[in-house]
């Protein structure tokens, strides 16, 4: 399921690095050519309209979207969350990309026939040789289970031992699977974090511009509010939603686990059986 190579050129590695790059590059020049000189625009008109002293009070612009996301902490949770959805989405293509062997029949078994220990390694020889060959089937739990599963029949005459190797080498998977998520766990704490920095430094600029609101200029403390409630409102709604697709994945994760376990069962702990040995002959029936 996962790649043995650990290297710079593993997907481990380059799912996350490209995934940042590639948030940046979509959504940095949204905000520098449309969400920003849009805010401004708003902005503008409705500074015009308090100057004049027109009614405001139809101010939804005032609370339009580009508004709502034109600071930096808002810009900075959209490439954070950008970036957790490439990783998600790529998880979700591997268990795609695996989910698609339960397909293929890996140990062809005619009806009635049984699989003896001496018949596992060369089950075994040939699956391998299979895998080999086929650059699809390389590092895939799938194979992996049903290879681990002869192997350890043909060395105990266990079907136990054999069903055993197959959890063990899902439950591992699983595991894998789990701490794969870290990165995107840390991404789903940081939205919020980056929310909070937002709220802190929108207060603090409020302060700041408390000399201006006392002499009636109460344009900068406004505009700093924003930022706090802004950033915080756009952090958990994003956070949410990340929260979410997190979940689902982790759900296909582990049916794809369940399903692989089900599938070796099925198709090769079920049909394995031990001969039983005679004591007077010595032949196995």
């Amino acid at each position: 399921m996962i790649s043995r190579n650990k290297g710079i050129f593993s997907s481990d590695f380059l799912v996350p690095t490209l995934g940042i790059i590639v948030a940046l590059v979509l959504v940095e020049p949204v905000f520098a050519l449309v969400v920003r000189p849009r805010a401004e625009q708003i902005a503008l008109k409705l500074r015009v309209m308090a100057a004049q002293g027109a009614s405001r009070g139809d101010n939804s612009e005032s609370r339009s979207i580009y508004v709502i996301i034109k600071d930096p902490e808002q810009e900075t949770e959209i490439i954070f969350a950008v970036w957790g959805f490439i990783i998600l989405g790529h998880k979700l293509l591997q268990v795609r990309a695996e989910r698609r062997l339960f397909k293929h029949d890996f140990i062809r078994i005619q009806p009635g026939e049984r699989i003896i220990p001496e018949d596992a390694l060369d089950r075994y020889k040939d699956l391998r040789t299979a895998v080999e060959r086929e650059p699809r089937w390389r590092d895939r739990l799938l194979p992996e289970c049903m290879l681990s599963a002869l192997h350890r029949f043909h060395a105990t005459n266990s079907i136990q031992d054999a069903a055993n190797a197959v959890k063990e080498r899902a439950e591992l998977t699983a595991d894998r699977l789990d701490s794969s998520l870290s990165l995107v766990r840390y991404i789903a704490w940081a939205i919020p974090a980056v929310g909070f920095i937002g709220t802190v430094r929108g207060i603090g600029l409020a302060l700041a511009f408390a000399e201006d609101a006392i002499k009636g200029d109460i344009a900068p403390v406004t505009d700093a509010l924003g930022l706090a409630f802004n950033s915080t409102l756009v952090a958990l709604l994003i956070s949410m939603v990340l929260m979410y697709v997190m979940h689902i994945v982790q759900s296909r994760q582990e049916a794809f686990i369940l399903e692989t376990q089900t599938y070796c069962r099925d198709k090769l702990i079920d049909v394995m059986k031990v001969p039983v040995r005679e004591e007077n002959t010595g032949a196995y029936v």
